[in-house]
Order: C-alpha cells, then sequence, then structure tokens
C-alpha cells in the first residue's frame, strides 16, 4: 500500500531558512546551552540525531555546542551509533544541569527570538481577495441571504475586527467560525518564542493544525499550519489575555489572542464574559488600533507583540450598551444578522432535512413556521428548523420508530423546545 501523497504549499518568502551558526538563531547561547543540558538530565544520554529530533536544531549548531560542552567537561563520550556520537553528562554537567533545571524545566524545540516572530508574523497578515460568489461558496453550507454576505465581504477584504450583533440564535456563531474558510493559504508557528532569556511556548496543537510538508531548507522551530481560529466564550478571563507562568515548569504560556495571530479570534457571547466587557474593551483599545499588544513577564518586564489577527465579536445584546463610541470607531465593520424572513426560514428547513435525508410531509416548513408563533415565538429564529429536527430524532428514537418530519411530530418537538408562558403553568 503506498502512502498518501504530500498535497504540494507554496513555500513563502518570509519562512525561515536553516540556521547554522549560533548567532543566527538570533536567541542567546546560555538558552541553547539550557536546553540540551536539561535535555541529557532528563533522558540520562543522547545522541546528536536525538537532540536535533527533540530540539530542531541543525546538526552543525549541535556540533558546535557538543565540542564546547566536551572542552568543559559536562559530557563525555560513551560510544558510538553508527556515524553518531552517543554521550551523556558528566557529574560535574548533571550539577549543572540540576541547576538549570531549578530555573525552567522546559525542554522542547528551542524558541525563536522575539524579533523573529514579529517580523514573519507581519509579513504573514492576511490578504484576501472576495466577491460575492466565492464568499457565499465558503459559506455554502449556511442559508445567507445577499444582503448579509455583502455587509460582510468588506470587512473580510480588510482584516478589519468585525461586530456581528442580533437575536439569538440567527447563526452569528456559525458565520464566525466559518470565516476561516476565506483563506486558502499557510502560515508559520513557532513551537515557542524567547523574551529576556525566558521561554513563551506558543504552538498549541489544539489550536494550530499542521499540515503535511517536508522542506530540508526550512527552520525546524517553525510549524507550517493552517491560519487558526479560536473561540472563546463565557470562560474569558482577564488572565487569559495575559501570560501565564507555569509555576512548576517556570514556563510561560502565551494568552489566546497571540496564539491567534495570523488568523482569528471569536468573542462569542460578548457581554456575558467572567470578564466584564468595558474592561475586555479597554484592554484591547491599543491593540485594535495599532495592531500591537503588550504584555508584561513575571519580573515586571514588558514587551511588544504583533496583534495581527481579526477579532470577531459576536453578540445578542445592544453594542450600545456594551461599548462607548471610542472603542466602536475602532472595529469599522457592524453587521447586524436580522432575524430570517419565512423564505430564508423554509430554505433551511429544506437543508436541514435533505442533509439528514429524513422523510418530509408537505408543507411541514410552513407549519413550523406557524407552530413557532403559536408557541410564543416574536421572530423566526435560524436555529429553528434544526433544533426541532433534533427533538423529532429524539423523540423517534426514544419510541423505537423511523425517523420522519411530521406535523404531529412537530407539535409534539415544539412542545419540548419552547417554554410555557406563565399563564400556561398551573400553580
Amino acid at each position: 500500500m503506498t502512502a498518501p501523497a504530500i498535497p504540494q504549499i507554496a513555500r513563502q518568502e518570509c519562512w525561515p531558512n536553516v540556521p547554522d551558526r549560533l548567532e543566527d538563531l538570533g536567541i542567546p547561547r546560555a538558552v541553547i546551552a539550557d536546553l540540551i543540558l536539561r535535555y541529557l538530565w532528563l533522558h540520562g544520554a543522547g545522541t546528536l540525531e536525538a537532540l536535533h529530533e527533540s530540539l530542531k536544531l541543525s546538526f552543525p549548531v549541535l556540533e558546535i555546542m557538543f565540542h564546547q560542552f566536551r572542552q568543559q567537561q559536562l559530557l563525555e563520550v560513551k560510544g558510538m551509533t553508527g556515524n553518531d556520537y552517543s554521550f551523556n553528562l558528566t557529574a560535574a554537567g548533571r550539577n549543572l544541569a540540576s541547576a538549570r533545571n531549578e530555573v525552567c524545566q522546559y525542554v522542547g524545540p528551542a524558541p525563536v527570538s522575539i524579533q523573529d516572530y514579529t517580523r514573519i508574523v507581519k509579513a504573514q497578515a492576511a490578504k484576501v481577495r472576495l466577491s460575492r460568489e466565492s464568499l457565499r461558496r465558503a459559506f455554502e453550507d449556511l442559508v445567507m441571504p445577499d444582503n448579509l454576505l455583502d455587509s460582510l465581504g468588506p470587512s473580510l477584504i480588510g482584516h478589519q475586527s468585525l461586530f456581528l450583533y442580533g437575536g439569538t440564535g440567527n447563526g452569528k456563531t456559525s458565520i464566525a467560525e466559518r470565516i476561516l474558510r476565506i483563506y486558502h493559504d499557510h502560515v508559520v508557528v513557532p513551537y515557542a518564542v524567547e523574551v529576556d532569556g525566558h521561554i513563551v511556548t506558543l504552538f498549541d496543537p489544539v489550536v494550530h493544525r499542521k499540515v503535511p510538508y517536508h522542506d530540508d531548507l526550512m527552520d525546524q522551530r517553525w510549524v507550517v499550519c493552517e491560519r487558526p481560529c479560536i473561540t472563546v466564550g463565557g470562560e474569558l478571563s482577564r488572565e487569559m489575555l495575559e501570560l501565564q507562568l507555569d509555576e512548576a515548569t517556570r514556563v510561560f504560556i502565551s494568552p489566546c489572542q497571540m496564539k491567534a495571530n495570523n488568523g482569528i479570534l471569536v468573542i462569542d457571547d460578548f457581554g456575558r464574559q467572567m470578564l466584564a466587557p468595558r474592561d475586555l474593551l479597554n484592554r484591547w483599545i491599543v491593540p485594535l488600533d495599532r495592531r500591537v499588544d503588550y504584555l508584561t513577564l513575571a519580573s515586571g518586564m514588558k514587551f511588544q507583540v504583533p496583534f495581527e489577527l481579526m477579532v470577531v465579536f459576536s453578540t445578542n445584546l445592544d453594542p450600545h450598551d456594551l461599548a462607548d463610541e471610542a472603542f466602536l470607531r475602532r472595529i469599522q465593520t457592524k453587521v447586524l444578522v436580522e432575524n430570517v424572513s419565512p423564505e430564508i426560514f423554509d430554505k433551511i428547513f429544506q437543508r436541514v432535512v435533505q442533509n439528514f435525508q429524513a422523510p418530509t410531509e408537505p408543507g411541514c416548513a410552513e407549519y413550523l413556521r406557524e407552530r413557532c408563533f403559536a408557541s410564543g415565538a416574536k421572530h423566526l429564529r435560524a436555529c429553528y428548523p434544526l433544533d426541532v429536527y433534533k427533538l423529532v430524532k429524539a423523540i423517534s428514537e426514544y419510541e423505537g420508530r423511523p425517523v420522519r418530519m411530521t406535523k404531529p411530530n412537530i407539535d409534539r418537538a415544539v412542545g419540548l423546545y419552547f417554554a410555557k408562558t406563565k399563564a400556561g403553568v398551573e400553580e
């Protein structure tokens, strides 16, 4: 069985080449020395190949450090593994490694400099070409009217921050999470960044989706990924916007907006976070305006990082109740996701039953609209068809019969879906 072919990915000019000299790494020699010491202290022994695989450093750089450690009598060679040295730490090396491990316990790919990180993130800023047709293809699994697409398009082309507002259940979150589809290129993300001798981890496999890519000339401290998209909701706190120090390892963890660089950060249900809206807005007035953010190390030292991302605020609250004019001015596009019309509602219903191949009686879409209003709904919501279908499916499975969209089934599902009004609840 042949291995699947690796898709061809065009290498970008800004992607870094392998540094073969210590001075080309952009980080202090001491940081590299500490990484090697901690690796050998943790694993007991090593080879140049093992160090290369773990630390993502070139063989010329590792050979320089290897010979330096031998001269300093920090390691001793135990033999050869093929053409590679097998070595471990001397007593002096173990003592030094133990001391350095007290300062920081990070063992992994070598970090890149904050300067190189900033330069490459800026070079990878999204450049988007869109038309109504291409935007419709990006949202092809949603039923969206042309006027909504035409409101979204200009903001996405400019990669400006976006405020999606309107009634609950009309698809704001679904729209925000699909914006990533407008990008058709890839970016590089470093495993970690070095700042003033400290290590800040950045690559997150939950957020950054690797793509198969092989290039012997590229610096392996960087990973080729799809552009990231992070969604945070009510759990968003002030701490998530700042560097977090892992007290056990003494390694800093980058905040969500830094992980979302070159991509999208969705603030879902804005206004319902643990962090007060005005506190969040005040924290981000400068980043949204100047495309730079400032983070603080445990020592109190501040440093600048790029804020090269699209922030999408999604809320069912009135924007003017959440933010003042100074902040709203910095979010240049505010898009109202309106309640759906009967025509759009029926299209959504048809899309749902087609997607799930559910047998459907004639007139069920119109009947569902009537039942929603009769049950107290003031407006038609885009979420109603799918939510009601899920309840019909659950009822059918519970009763051991095939799933069918019928008027009696819709009646039962709607009865479960909508809360009874006070008049309909017995005292």
